[in-house]
């Protein structure tokens, strides 16, 4: 014998109804009632839409957008970036370095107050190369330097800095301040540590140890000026425009020290 189907509770249909309504109420307050008290009568179905959403569109007539008014990295760190090296590329590299060598050292290692690059990590060399040459980076020295570089020539050099040993670190350097190991999370300050190496290393970011002083503090105070600009996201310079004077300075003496 075939089942009754289950009686439909009375209230169901009241149920649908009433959700029906308030939903096609709720639509109406919204996309009708709410642009026309914002002063956006008029408005298509479209723009309210994204303005519930919270995508604000620009209204007829607006200006446009201005871009930053300078030149921004574009080198997308991935795994793959440096897949173009190859076991020749240290050798290729150290005859492209000859050329540095007056500023970096022989070996990497600088004796004026420019990054030593012996032992840096090749994506980091890679970045800035790319970068000095884009313009995102403005260098007297280094952009005429790297503008007749290939895309190749750069990996090799990044290939061979890499390979060179790092400075030995120093037994004597004493505790890291409290802006490396642990930053300000108060006021949106991640540890140098945390990207530089110390607690983490982030790829991409440049290994600091035993980087001259001077340089250090520099490029902290640029970004935080926003005359240097060539940080992916911003995440330098937002952090470097939060640090008070003596935590640069506190920074760059740390990690000079090493």
């Amino acid at each position: 014998m075939t089942p009754l189907p289950p009686r439909r509770s009375p209230w169901t249909a009241t149920v649908i109804l009433l959700t029906a309504s308030l939903a096609a109420a709720s639509a109406a307050v919204g996309f009708l009632v709410l642009p026309g008290v914002q002063g956006q009568a008029g408005a298509g179905v479209w723009d309210a839409i994204c303005r519930a959403a919270g995508v604000l569109q620009a209204p007829p007539g607006a200006a446009p957008v201005l871009g930053a008014g300078f030149r921004t990295t574009d080198v997308v760190v991935t795994p793959g970036m440096m897949d173009g090296a190859t076991p020749a590329s240290v050798g290729q590299g150290a005859t492209l370095a000859m050329q540095c060598a007056t500023c970096h050292g022989a070996r990497g290692i600088s004796g004026a107050d420019v990054p030593n690059l012996a032992g840096q990590y090749a994506p980091a060399v890679f970045k800035q190369l790319r970068d000095y040459q884009s313009g995102a980076r403005t260098n007297a020295t280094m952009g005429p330097r790297a503008a007749g570089l290939t895309v190749q020539d750069m990996r090799d050099l990044s290939a061979y800095y890499a390979s060179l040993p790092r400075l030995s670190l120093s037994a004597a350097a004493g505790p890291a301040p409290a802006i490396v190991t642990g930053g300000a999370p108060m006021r949106n300050i991640a540890p140098c540590g945390a990207c530089h190496g110390g607690v983490a290393a982030k790829a991409g970011s440049a290994w600091l140890d035993g980087a001259p002083q001077a340089y250090l503090q520099a490029q902290l105070e640029a970004f935080a000026a926003g005359t240097r600009h060539n940080d992916i996201s911003q995440q330098m310079r937002n952090i470097a425009r939060n640090m008070t004077p003596a935590e640069i300075t506190q920074a760059a003496r740390h990690y000079a020290g090493q």
